[in-house]
This record gives C-alpha cells, structure tokens and sequence, in this order.
C-alpha cells in the first residue's frame, strides 16, 4: 500500500536498564504484591495499606516515575522507597506513525527481544493493541506474527508497561492542579497484539487487574477485550478472574478448514470451542462474544461459509467482526474481494448478528491485524516454506 502521507519515525529516550537482582519495579504488581513487598522494605504493617494506596496513586494516576516527586510521602520514606523500589518501563525503541493517525511502538524487553504495541485512533475512541508474548506458538498460517516463533510470555510489569509508555507518548497522564479532562485517548483496550494471552494467563490477569484499578488507570472490563485462537480450558477463568469481554480469533466454518488456518483446532475442535462459550459465565446480549473472521479469497469466504456460520452461532450472543486479510511479504493467502465481503455480512446481519467489516488501519506501516512482528525475532521463511506450512494455497 502506498501511503497518502509520509510515514515519521521516531527513535525515542531510553530509560535505564536496571543491574540483575536490583530494585524490585512497581510496575505489574497486585496491590496484594505491592503491600507485601512495602511491608518487607521497611514499612510499618499498620501503615502498608495508606502507603500502598498512596504509591499507587502516584504511580497509576498521575504517572510518576521518580519517588522525589511524591510529595504527600515524607522524605525519609521516599528514601526508602528510592533504595528498594524503582518504576521502569520496556524501552520504546522507535514508533511509526501511519498516514491514518496509527502509530506502531516497537519496545524491547528484558534479555534484548522486541514486541510491538499499536495505538489506533478513532472517531469516537482510542484503542490500544498490546501484546503478551514475544512471538507466538500457534502458527496460525494467515497471520504474520504466527511466523515468529514464541520466545517467553511477557511478564505482568511488562504487559502493563505497554499502556503507561503509550500514555506517555499520547500525553495523557493528568497534570496536577489542571481542571479535570475525562477525555480518554485510550478508551480501550485490546490483546490482540503478539502472543496468545490464554498461554500466558496469570501474568495477563494480573497486569489486567492493575489497568482495571479504580485509583489508577481505570478503564472499566468492558473496555478491555481478550482475544482467543481457542485455548477452551482457560475460557471460562478469563470471565471469573479478570471479567473483561472476549473475542475469538475463528475464521473457519469447518475442521478441517480451521486446523489449517488455526491449529490449535486440532487440539480443540469446533465443536469443542462452541461449547464452552456457550458456557462463558455472564455471556448476555450486553456482553456479546466477538467472533472474528479473517476474509481469505477463494479459502472461506463462499455464501456456504456464512450460513454454516450462522448456524454455529446459534443460542451464542455474538457479533461477527469481519476483518480483510492484510497481506504482508510472502503470505500465502489474498484479501477477498469487497463484493464477496459485503455478500458475507449481509447473510450474517439477515440472521440477527452484527456483522460490522473492520476498516483496515495501519496497513503502511505494518500495524493492521496479523501483520504484527518484531524485525529481530523473524525466522526468515520464503514465501513457499510460508505457503507449505499453511497447508492451503490461494484458491484450494
């Protein structure tokens, strides 16, 4: 795609990197963590709980990074808390801003590897992609990231890290003494970036948990949406332990289809999967299931595939988030054209669902769905091997 307007660049500060067994980082710890961790660096048991719910505050509300700076604290406590603690982000290494307003963060982590955070403003709000795992193991043969193989899951400090360094460079931290601004540049978030959370969910949970914290970042569950390929034994935990909404990455009306395009379908079939979302604890018409469907040409995208999918969908509140296949070098698949697109969701809103076509963003600089990947974690696969290993060649 050629962009209607320059792509920037830009090589952002990066902040220290902390020596092996230094300070203990703030950031992606519970409260219950925080406490324990207050208590065991000096403070007064009787006092934790002020302290904690002062230190969160300075940290999640207002975005401070240095204790010097929390001035309700008294200076030899910020002393302590400067000797045993400290508030560190992953690194921005660079961000890319799209000709659409997308901008596309590549962060290093511990131990040297990169993921990628996307920002995706809109019309009526901003939704942050953020990741939670460094590659990914499901090989998913139409997404770009599922070439990269995993490398760890991100921890919970890590995870949050992605919303505080995107607040930073969106300037949306509240400043001390100005009028109130409710405006919020990220309203929503979504993982739907690197990694499959489900393989990762206590670390997940736990950074969910700190964003979702009514004295700090605040954004309510129902901002926050969790997307799936299928992991069926942690689905229902994702309802009972964090509460945010869920999405699952489907994009087949068949097995033998979907074990093509996303494995995981071998270990845990259609059927399968269908079962426990009708089982979500809390599933309503106020909190529908997202279905997301890929529009792969020639692959799943036939008027047979839309009714075989409505009938899926029966006694499942759900929409059906149709997504145009965002091609990236060497994939094996092409984006369906908008006719037959269009054709699809008309079937699927007939029946009852919406049915909305998402608009690619970020195509420019390869930040639309399935295109995230990280340059220093690339297994350097030919366009053949990449077409071999999906097992489904562009019109079969």
């Amino acid at each position: 795609m050629t962009p209607t307007a320059p792509i920037t660049q830009d090589v952002l500060t990066l902040p220290r990197k902390l020596p092996e067994g230094g300070p203990t980082n703030i950031v992606g710890l519970t409260r219950d963590q925080l406490r324990e961790a207050l208590i065991a660096a000096g403070t007064p048991e009787k006092q934790a709980k002020m302290r904690l719910g002062q230190v969160w505050q300075w940290v999640y509300h207002w975005g401070v990074r240095d204790f010097a700076q929390m001035t309700n604290l008294a200076k030899d406590y910020r002393a302590l808390l400067a000797e045993h603690f400290t508030i560190a982000l992953p690194e921005v290494v660079s961000k890319q801003v799209s000709s659409d307003g997308t901008r596309k963060y590549l962060v290093r982590i511990a131990g040297g590897h990169e993921v990628e955070v996307v920002y995706i403003p809109e019309t009526d709000r901003g939704t942050l992609c953020i990741s939670s795992q460094v590659g990914c193991t499901l090989t998913c043969s139409f997404c770009h990231t599922g070439t990269q193989k995993l490398v760890r899951n991100l921890t919970a400090g890590e995870i949050v890290g992605q919303v505080m360094l995107a607040r930073d460079d969106l300037g949306e931290w509240p400043v001390q003494g100005a009028p109130k601004d409710e405006t919020r540049l990220i309203s929503n978030i979504v993982l739907m970036g690197m990694g499959e959370p489900l393989y990762n969910f206590e670390n997940v949970r736990d950074a969910m948990k700190v964003v979702m914290d009514n004295e700090g970042i605040a954004l309510g569950r129902r901002r926050i949406t969790l997307s799936t390929s299928g992991v069926v034994p942690e689905i229902a935990r994702t309802a009972t332990e964090i509460g945010c909404l869920l999405a699952v990455s489907f994009h087949a009306t068949t097995d033998e289809v979907r074990d093509q395009l996303v494995p995981i379908n071998k270990r845990w079939n259609i059927a399968t999967l269908l079962e426990a979302l009708r089982a979500y604890p809390g599933l309503s018409n106020s909190e529908r299931i997202t279905f997301e469907y890929v529009m792969l040409d020639g692959v799943n995208d036939t008027k047979e595939d839309a009714y075989r999918l409505v009938e899926l969908l029966r006694g499942i509140p759900a929409k059906v988030n149709l997504i145009p296949f965002n091609e990236w070098p060497g994939a094996p698949y092409k984006r369906s054209s908008g006719n037959r697109i269009h054709t699809f969701a008309d079937i699927i809103h007939n029946a009852g669902y919406a049915s909305p076509i998402r608009t690619p963003r970020g195509e420019d600089i390869m930040a639309a769905c399935g295109q995230l990947k990280s340059a220093t974690e690339r297994a350097r696969k030919s366009s053949r091997e990449i077409a071999a290993e999906a097992g489904l060649a562009h019109g079969q």
